[in-house]
């Protein structure tokens, strides 16, 4: 079976063949960054208009790459939420458009199921049940994945999610827009010894998260040096990193114990940070427990991941109808 899967949820338009038998056939991603840059973050309105002027080409090229026909796709997978609004609308009404002129179905995939799966598509992918760790950009969580839709939530940022506190200290720093990667390429010139900043949530139980006052705590160090320098920028940049990955690595460690799986998957936007890597690999080798992650293509939003999410509910009867439905919010733990 062939899907073609369509992400637009916020700044990327990410359009992609996928193929039961051949795998991945086409993989197309159109970035925004360039456009937001000059706004310090993403505006609703411009992201919306640049996924209409996006899709439709790219749909026409991936059928090209791919040499693929309409009538060689079976469905067509869009993300439906979580995020913009306006965003999502149109990978939801370009899909149904054309399911209803090509009379195949439409699959509304969840965006997170998505980057989820996305760990699927790797040469040695996990086996349920697992615990998955999605870092991103809107969110932060822990699950217990037991199946494809059977997902426990164990924990999640109660504010900020890891990678909109990036973006933020990152403004801060006076770096540009997106702020994860700038962060983690001044980090490296950073000084360890110098600050060493709190590790939110950390001296409670629990699994959820909380970034919010770590982000205050950088802007008063940063507030406190009169005229910072590169290096001041460096080491609070360091600092602020390795608190963030300090906090992750904690949970995870906790999410461990409390279920007792021994598969880690990590998945999102900030699961390519190299960092957070390296301290969940160390965690991995303490405490026998295998790690997950998509390469690193396929960490931010992409339309690989949904085909391929779209792919694994029409192969377990997944229906709905031609009415064009959005769900900016929508928690996973709705799955089924």
């Amino acid at each position: 079976m062939r899907v073609i899967g369509i992400e637009s949820s916020c700044d990327e338009t990410g359009v992609a063949i996928y193929d039961s038998n051949k795998g991945l056939m086409a993989d197309l991603l159109y970035s925004q960054i360039e456009l937001h840059k000059a706004y310090g973050g993403v505006v609703p309105e411009l992201a919306s208009r640049d996924h209409i002027r996006k899709t439709l080409p790219m749909i026409d090229q991936a059928l090209a790459e791919s040499h693929s026909t309409r009538n060689q796709i079976d469905a067509i997978a869009y993300t439906a939420g979580p995020g913009l609004v306006g965003a999502l609308l149109v990978g939801a009404s370009i899909a149904k458009s054309l399911a209803f002129a090509w009379d195949i179905p439409a699959i509304g995939v969840h965006h997170m199921e998505g980057h989820l799966l996305a760990s699927m598509l790797s040469e040695a992918p996990p086996e349920y049940p697992f615990i998955a760790l999605l870092v991103s950009g809107g969110h932060t969580q822990l699950l217990a994945c037991h199946g494809l839709g059977q997902y426990e939530l164990l924990g999640e940022s109660l504010d900020d999610a890891a990678g909109e506190a990036f973006d933020k200290v990152a403004k801060m720093l006076g770096l540009p827009y997106p702020g994860g990667p700038q962060i983690a390429r001044l980090a490296l010139n950073g000084d360890s010894s110098r600050f060493r900043f709190p590790r939110p949530m950390t001296d409670r139980p629990g699994l959820d998260f909380s970034f919010s006052g770590l982000k205050t705590y950088t802007m008063n160090t940063l507030n406190d040096i009169p005229a910072p320098t590169t290096q001041d920028k460096s080491d609070i940049a360091l600092a602020f990193q390795t608190a963030v990955v300090d906090t992750i690595r904690i949970k995870c460690q906790r999410a461990i114990n409390q279920t007792g799986l021994s598969r880690l998957v990590l998945a999102g936007g900030v699961s390519a940070n190299l960092a957070l890597r390296d301290r969940l690999h160390e965690l991995g080798n303490k405490h026998r427990v295998e790690i997950y992650y998509p390469e690193l293509k396929l960490c931010t939003d992409n339309g690989a991941m949904i085909a391929y999410a779209g792919l694994q509910r029409l192969l377990h009867n997944h229906t709905e109808d031609l009415s064009i439905a959005v769900r900016p919010r929508w928690p996973m733990t709705e799955l089924n």
